[in-house]
């Protein structure tokens, strides 16, 4: 009998979060063959003093990736750092 992660998921502490409104925690989760990422957050004042209680969001996997900027660049100065432009404001355009 082979493993099979279908139906399955998994997740851990957000050692990224920043302030309130990232998520606690972080994962995956298989759904009939189907990847999901999950996020999920503690709830605070609903929870029974020493339990757990979560609220969380599960998106497609394929939707919670960042698709590289094609018509955008960054452009970099000492004087003002990083900016984002249109391409044809950059000097770069088509």
């Amino acid at each position: 009998m082979s493993y099979s992660n279908t139906n399955r998921g998994q997740i851990w502490s957000n050692d990224r979060k920043k302030n309130d409104t990232h998520p606690d925690f972080k994962g995956s989760v298989n759904v009939k063959g189907e990847e999901y990422s999950i996020t999920a957050w503690k709830q605070k004042g609903r929870a029974n003093p020493g339990k757990l209680s979560l609220s969380f969001s599960v998106q497609p996997k394929d939707e919670t990736r960042i698709e590289p900027a094609k018509d955008y660049v960054v452009k970099s100065d000492d004087q003002s750092g990083d900016r984002v432009l249109p391409a044809k404001q950059s000097g770069l355009g088509r």
